[in-house]
């Protein structure tokens, strides 16, 4: 029960300061959700006719194409915090994949968390066995590492650690490079070895999951839980000088707080543009007259010589879906969207038997991951203050995650109410 003190102090109880958000990403929903929760409103701007940013989907003719490849680890420890975990009704990937190498194909996977793995995994040709109990023991070993720990262990690149760690070149060749070329959106395995860590660590402990959906139910279920009219679309932010906000349209307006879920640099003046460089890649949708593999699984072409990263199909994450095979590109090329179809069409059907049949349609992601030299686990809500009226979040400034953007969106907004009572008990 709350005292009559803690109830004079309410925020609720006071005048409201005008907060504003920019950004309707996971990072920007999950601030407003934590102002809301503290008892401030908060409005949200953001220049998409969507929420959710680059986590998103488009539902077509009944199909679910989701923007670009995109899973959710359920492990994330932000995700329990704040989804409605059953009412998404997740999809769940088993813990595994199907190589494809040399005109075979192999089943490779967690045999700890699923037994049906454990033959085809011992006898596949990707790898020793000596790989393959490495792969046990990395496991064990990060499953004793807690997320600070991995955070702050010294960083090289993902292919440095796993050479040191003692992996052979044909196990990070045939099955690192092509499972996690997904998941960094590049081919050469440069991304962090904390990232890698951490994401082995969340696999191990957790499942890949798509909502039943498309993956655009996370930030539509974040933003459900807002006060109507919060959020504002189709309004783009060009400017934020001090406490004044100027729209696209030339409105102006003033804001005591504002929260920036978004690279800053483009709009805050005498900051300089961050560079972030990104990572990209291509989904391509294409209806074929293979059955799928009768289990959520993603399929790998262990082949540099090819385009086509991975793949899955739709039929085999959704109930009562078409018929429809997802294929994500990676490498750098200078084909036309025609003669990529086309390219895509021949590879697979060449590297796995599979014959893709009509063309559906296809996505260029060109900021689908920031591309970061150094990570954190997530940003503490003093980190995240920029100026007396400015506050930063989104997961580009920790780690290409879901639960980055989710804690530092939590983190900016926590730093904006403790400014807020701050000044109140002043």
């Amino acid at each position: 029960m709350k005292s009559p003190a803690l109830d004079y102090f309410c925020p609720m109880e006071k005048s409201q300061p005008q907060i504003t958000i920019i950004g309707a990403g996971v990072s920007g929903l999950t601030a407003a959700l934590t102002l809301q929760n503290a008892g401030y409103k908060s409005t949200i701007y953001d220049a998409n006719s969507f929420v959710g940013g680059r986590v998103n989907s488009v539902i077509k003719n009944g199909l679910i194409l989701d923007q670009g490849f995109q899973v959710m680890l359920d492990a994330y420890p932000a995700v329990h915090e704040f989804l409605d975990i059953e009412a998404l009704k997740l999809r769940k990937f088993v813990p595994g994949s199907i190589i494809f190498k040399d005109g075979k194909s192999y089943r490779l996977g967690d045999a700890s968390r699923d037994y049906s793995f454990l033959w085809s995994t011992l006898v596949a040709g990707v790898g020793s066995l000596k790989d393959k109990w490495l792969v046990f023991s990395l496991s064990r070993k990060l499953k004793q590492k807690t997320l600070q720990e991995v955070f702050a262990s010294p960083e090289t690149t993902t292919k440095t650690y796993l050479e040191e760690y003692g992996f052979s070149q044909k196990m990070i060749t045939s099955f690192f490079t092509p499972f996690y070329a997904g998941i960094f959106l590049e081919t050469e395995l440069a991304t962090s070895s904390r990232m890698f860590e951490f994401v082995f660590k969340m696999f191990t402990e957790g499942n890949a999951t798509i909502p039943a959906g498309g993956i655009k139910a996370i930030p539509e279920q974040l933003a459900s839980k807002l006060t109507a009219g919060s959020i504002q679309l189709k309004q783009k932010v060009t400017n934020v000088l001090g406490n004044e906000i100027t729209l696209e349209n030339g409105e102006k307006f003033l804001s005591d707080y504002t929260i920036v879920a978004a690279p800053a640099g483009d709009i805050v003046p005498n900051l300089p543009k961050e560079m972030i460089p990104w990572h990209q890649v291509t989904v391509l949708y294409f209806e074929t007259d293979h059955a799928g593999f009768d289990e959520a699984i993603i399929g790998l072409i262990s082949n540099e010589e090819v385009l086509i990263n991975n793949f899955h199909f739709l039929q085999d994450v959704f109930e009562n879906h078409r018929i429809v095979i997802s294929v994500s590109v990676i490498k750098k090329h200078r084909l036309t969207d025609q003669q990529l179809a086309e390219r895509v069409i021949k590879e697979l059907r060449e590297e796995t038997g599979i014959k893709a049949t009509e063309f559906i349609q296809l996505h260029h992601i060109k900021k689908a991951l920031p591309q970061l030299d150094s990570l954190n686990y997530s940003m503490t809500a003093s980190e995240t203050q920029l100026t007396e009226h400015i506050f930063l979040a989104g997961d580009h400034l920790s780690n290409g995650s879901l639960n980055a953007a989710m804690l530092n969106g939590k983190a900016a907004a926590q730093a904006v109410v403790s400014k807020i009572e701050s000044a109140v008990l002043l």
